[in-house]
């Protein structure tokens, strides 16, 4: 017998599936089932490639780096907003050379650049070397370069490669 790859995922659809029909009827719960592993089967199929990843302390220290540099860059942001035309002149795209290669870790480093006020990632390049990032407040390019790449790239690869 096959190994179900997603078990919390098919746990999860019954459990809503029960919640919106509102009952725990046998029928119910079977008719449940049969859908929440059709579906597992179908994300499957669709996400052959697994992410592995390792180093629980480093992507936990990351998460808290995260969400420190999220309320800071809202505090900027709203500093920006706040602070009239002069502070907001300074918006542009900057390219990022990257040597993450794994795709989760491209994944979650988009996730982190876009949650972040005041970035967005804007584009990778076809071989996937170089990030394209729109930065409202572009005042030293290098900074920003250091920033990502120390911050952010280094620990992802830590955790995926």
């Amino acid at each position: 017998m096959k190994r179900m790859r997603f078990p919390l995922l098919t746990a999860f659809l019954v459990l809503i599936w029960l919640l919106l029909n509102d009952t725990l009827a046998p029928g119910q719960i079977v008719l449940g089932l049969a859908l929440a592993v059709a579906l597992s089967a179908a994300v499957a199929a669709m996400r052959p490639l697994r992410a592995r990843p390792r180093r629980l302390g480093v992507a936990i220290a990351l998460l808290f780096r995260v969400l420190v540099d999220i309320v800071k860059s809202n505090i900027a942001v709203a500093g920006m907003i706040l602070g009239g035309k002069e502070r907001r002149a300074h918006a542009g795209f900057m390219e990022i050379p990257l040597d993450l290669r794994d795709p989760h870790g491209l994944a979650m480093l988009a996730c982190i650049i876009t949650a972040t006020p005041g970035t967005v990632w804007s584009g990778l390049s076809p071989d996937g070397g170089t990030l394209r990032l729109h930065v409202l407040e572009l005042l030293d390019e290098e900074a920003w370069v250091r920033t990502i790449k120390h911050r952010y790239e280094r620990p992802l690869m830590e955790i995926f490669e």
